[in-house]
């Protein structure tokens, strides 16, 4: 696999600002500010809609030879596989970063000027310093004033990357004996958190696991009808609420329900907020109190739910997520959206949070457990 991962990522990006929360907007523009609509992937197919064709049909033509037919066929299209994927997903990252390295070592010794545009490139690629300055170093101790190659920098890159890594790919692991586990679902608007929700209601229901999701982005209607799609799909129900309720008191019934019901999972999602909204991020920390009045364990898990493409903005969301809601772990979306996907390590490197999974795409199958592994190599675009 050579996705390459390192080309020019020379000239500084402004970061990219985050979505405006949906609680500031008019009510119309509430329906707009949705994430991203679920994948009909989750059926096999999207969401059917009414045939409204008024089209006369077309003539008949001579019939076509079964024999003939058949051989006009195109062969199925044979779907890729996990890691093939992962690969595609992070090309951009891969390409930005392998680019940058070529330029910088064809022909050139591993010097101190070259040691330093390679920081340079590192950093730009949302790394962070720490793992810029690790790498640098590791290719210094046996490189320095020697000729190098592009294959050497990636190859000490992967290995610098899954150094980090390895020890936050954790599974999120569900407690049979609580009934329900309760995950809170949180993150700013736009980052895929309702979709992600779906998805791992799909993978739980796939398990044999009971599922009941809590529509608690009560400040958009469009988000409580996706929400109730997805567990239309999954078969999960849902406990929801008119637009402008209070998500604590929701919070509280759905637990209180599920708990009566001796659901396996419970999933809460939340309203899309900014984390430099001081009041939005209180009324986070008071659903967290309300959920512990029924069960002062629960939460049992925080995810956060991060959008690759904002880059170095991830780090401020999960310093303030985590002080107020207490983060226990992450999942990365729209790694196949962005050439920041290095931002992964930055943030391993800071928070050292539990990484329990990545998405390459909208499908189902696009959201799969985190492997150190298998990322560090489709970052570096390396074989498998």
């Amino acid at each position: 696999m050579a996705g390459n991962f390192f080309s020019g990522m020379f000239g500084k990006k402004k970061r990219e600002s985050e979505d405006a929360p949906a609680e500031d907007s008019a009510p119309a523009a509430e329906m707009k500010d949705i994430e991203t609509e679920p994948s009909g992937d989750l059926a096999g197919e999207a969401i059917p809609e009414a045939d409204i064709s008024t089209s006369a049909p077309a003539p008949a033509s001579d019939p076509v030879p079964v024999s003939a037919a058949a051989d006009a066929a195109p062969p199925p299209e044979k779907k890729k596989g996990w890691l093939s994927r992962l690969r595609d997903g992070l090309s951009k990252s891969s390409d930005k970063l392998t680019e940058g390295v070529t330029a910088i070592f064809t022909k050139r010794k591993l010097d101190d000027d070259t040691i330093d545009e390679l920081t340079d490139l590192l950093i730009t690629a949302d790394l962070g310093v720490p793992a810029a300055t690790r790498i640098t170093t590791a290719l210094a101790k046996d490189k320095f004033d020697k000729d190098i190659t592009d294959e050497d920098v990636r190859s000490a890159l992967a290995l610098e990357v899954a150094a980090t890594l390895a020890p936050h790919e954790k599974p999120l692991q569900i407690d049979s004996a609580r009934k329900p586990h309760i995950l809170l679902m949180v993150g700013v608007n736009g980052a895929g958190k309702t979709t992600t929700i779906g998805k791992l209601a799909k993978k739980f229901a796939d398990d044999g696991k009971s599922v009941m999701l809590a529509a608690g982005d009560t400040f958009r209607a469009a988000a409580i009808e996706q929400l109730q799609v997805w567990g239309d799909r999954t078969g999960a129900p849902v406990v929801a609420r008119k637009v402008g309720a209070d998500a604590a008191g929701l919070a509280f019934d759905a637990v209180k329900e599920a708990q009566e019901k001796g659901v396996d999972i419970l999933m809460i999602d939340t309203a899309g907020r900014l984390q430099n909204r001081k009041e939005l991020m209180d009324e986070l920390a008071k659903i967290v109190r309300v959920i512990k009045k029924l069960d002062e364990t629960a939460p049992h898990d925080v995810i956060l739910t991060l959008d690759a493409t904002v880059g170095q903005n991830a780090l401020s969301q999960a310093k303030v997520f985590t002080e107020i809601a207490g983060v226990t772990g992450l999942v990365m979306t729209k790694l196949d959206g962005t050439a920041r996907g290095g931002v992964l390590v930055a943030l391993a490197d800071q928070f050292k949070l539990p990484i329990h999974f990545i998405g390459v795409g909208e499908g189902v199958e696009d959201l799969q457990s985190f492997n150190a592994d298998a990322f560090s190599k489709a970052l570096a675009g390396l074989a498998a």
